[in-house]
C-alpha cells in the first residue's frame, strides 16, 4: 500500500528537499504552505516515476485552514501515514524587551500553535483509519537544544516542540503514533544564507558559521519516514560538522 505524507512549508528549504526525498522514495506527499507558487514549483520537481505531489496552499496558524487541510487529505487518499511538522519563522534578531507582541505571538502563531494543529488532526486521523496509525516528525531545531543571542522566541517555541514531541510520543502510544524529533543545524537554505555572511555569537563575536547540503536533512527525515511503527527516532540531530555548537557560550 503506498504511503500517504504531509509536510508543512514545503514550498521551500528543508520542507522542499524533504518532500522531493519522500516523492522519489514512492510516498504520495501533500506540500502546504502559504505562498502557493512555491508549492507549485516543488510540485513541478517531482522525479519521474514517483508519487504524487500535491500542493495545497494553507497558513497553519490558523485552525480553519488545517481543518480544509486534512479534510482534503481524507478525501484524497483516506488517510495519513506521516507528518513533517516542518514550517517555522523567526523575529527579528533584536533584544527581546524591543519585540512587539505581534512578531512574538506570529512566532507562536506558526512554529508552535500550528505544528499542535497538524499534530492534533494528523492523530484524529490516524486513530480512526485502517490500519491505524502513522508517524509524526516535528522540526525542532538546534534552537530546541541552545538559543542564539537576540532569539527568545524562535527558540522558546523550539524548546516547546521537544515538549510537544514527547507528548505525543507517549499519547500516541496506544495507537501505534510513532512521534520524533530533527533538531537541524546548518542547513545550506535560504533562511541560513546570512551565516555565509557571519552571525552574531554568544561571546559578542561575528562568525562565518559552516554548512552543510540540505539533502543530509532530507536524507535523514526519509530514514525516519521509513521505519516501521514498533520502531522509532524519538531525538536526532543533523547538523554540519564544524558548526559552534558543542560549547557555544
Amino acid at each position: 500500500m503506498k504511503k500517504i505524507a504531509l509536510i508543512t512549508g514545503a514550498g521551500s528549504g528543508i520542507g522542499r528537499a524533504s518532500a522531493l526525498a519522500l516523492q522519489s522514495a514512492g510516498y504520495d506527499v501533500v506540500l502546504t504552505g502559504r505562498r502557493e507558487e512555491e508549492l507549485q514549483r516543488t510540485a513541478e520537481m517531482g522525479t519521474s516515476g514517483g508519487g504524487t505531489l500535491l500542493p495545497f496552499s494553507a497558513d497553519i496558524s490558523q485552525p480553519n485552514a488545517v481543518a480544509a487541510l486534512f479534510d482534503k487529505i481524507k478525501q484524497t487518499f483516506g488517510r495519513l501515514d506521516v507528518l513533517f511538522n516542518n514550517a517555522g519563522m523567526g523575529a527579528p534578531a533584536i533584544p527581546m524587551d524591543e519585540l512587539t507582541f505581534e512578531q512574538w505571538n506570529n512566532v507562536v502563531g506558526v512554529n508552535l500553535n500550528g505544528a499542535f494543529l497538524c499534530a492534533q488532526h494528523a492523530m484524529r486521523l490516524m486513530k480512526t483509519q485502517r490500519p491505524m496509525g502513522g508517524r509524526i516528525i516535528n522540526n525542532g531545531s538546534i534552537s530546541a537544544q541552545t538559543p542564539r543571542p537576540n532569539s527568545a522566541p524562535y527558540t522558546a517555541t523550539k524548546h516547546a516542540i521537544t515538549g510537544l514531541t514527547k507528548s505525543i510520543s507517549l499519547d500516541g502510544r496506544a495507537f501505534d503514533i510513532a512521534c520524533g524529533q530533527i533538531d537541524i543545524g546548518n542547513a545550506a537554505t535560504e533562511m541560513t544564507q546570512r551565516m555565509t555572511a557571519g552571525v552574531p555569537q554568544a561571546n559578542g563575536t561575528m562568525m562565518v558559521e559552516p554548512r552543510m547540503d540540505v539533502r543530509h536533512v532530507a536524507d535523514a527525515v526519509l530514514m525516519m519516514a521509513n521505519l516501521p511503527l514498533e520502531a522509532n527516532v524519538q531525538f536526532i540531530t543533523v547538523m554540519a560538522t564544524k558548526m559552534p555548537l558543542v560549547g557555544r557560550g
